[in-house]
């Protein structure tokens, strides 16, 4: 597979979010001076209750609604659009039915604002993608074929064929079985060190955050007021860490009782 450019020079964050705030019409808001950051090839998972406002945040991190105030930069830039070098991930496939893997996963570089391809190097990042995602040989397979574990792989493969910079994930894996679940864990770990992607990965399940992450953000609110970043964990525990259940437990335990403290 053909290796993919850096996507950013020395000391430049991939994602930076400084005082947000966002409002649905005549409602109060959502959050407020809210502010994160994404750093080249990290993974990190947004957690907290439903209802939080993780996935609005998300929407309006990846340019898909305008914050009221505060800025988002994508790789040094202001962000106030989707940039075709971020991509997103959902909890559904959402596959064309009509389309074959193959179709389906080149369908993501047809998404508004791609620059357009030549055939031949249209081809070859379809194949990269899809064996990046180990479904060569499921490139003619239409959905109806496809197991969920596949289907979400194709969606991925989707995300990856635009080479991205950064992967927005929105509970991607939260309808598969436990066991395809850390098959999906474990690969989205292997492709971003491949392809030298950052991702900002929204969960409820923390024991997936402690495996995946890199860093953890707690969001939530306080006496009913709009909802912030109101804890942050590195996680140095040595990979795999599937083996490493004591500092897993630990940290879960850590993080168990932060989230309970903010609907105590």
């Amino acid at each position: 597979m053909n290796a993919v450019p850096p996507h950013s020079g020395p000391g430049v964050l991939t994602l930076q979010a400084q005082g947000l705030r966002f409002a649905y019409p005549g409602q109060a808001p959502v959050f407020s001076d809210l502010s994160l950051q994404v750093r080249p090839g990290e993974i990190v998972a947004l957690l907290g209750g439903s209802g939080c406002g993780k996935s609005t945040l998300l929407r309006g991190l990846s340019g898909l609604a305008a914050p009221q105030a505060g800025e988002v930069r994508f790789l040094g830039a202001p962000l106030t659009r989707p940039h075709p070098r971020a991509a997103l991930i959902f909890q559904h496939a959402s596959l064309l039915p009509w389309r074959d893997t193959r179709s389906n996963v080149a369908f993501g570089l047809d998404f508004k604002r791609q620059p357009r391809l030549d055939a031949g190097v249209r081809q070859r990042r379809v194949a990269d993608a899809l064996e990046a995602v180990g479904l060569a040989d499921r490139a003619r397979s239409y959905p109806a074929q496809l197991s969920g574990g596949q289907a979400q792989r194709v969606a991925l493969a989707r995300a990856l064929v635009r080479q991205p910079a950064l992967l927005f994930a929105d509970e991607p894996f939260a309808a598969l079985d436990a066991i395809t679940r850390a098959q999906m864990q474990r690969l989205l770990i292997a492709l971003v060190h491949r392809w030298q992607a950052a991702v900002l990965l929204v969960t409820h399940d923390i024991d997936e955050a402690i495996v995946v992450a890199d860093r953890i953000l707690l969001m939530g609110c306080e006496a009913d007021g709009p909802a912030r970043i109101v804890q942050e964990w590195p996680v140095a525990i040595e990979r795999p860490r599937e083996g490493r259940a004591r500092a897993a437990a630990e940290l879960h335990f850590e993080i168990l009782t932060a989230l309970q403290s903010l609907h105590a």
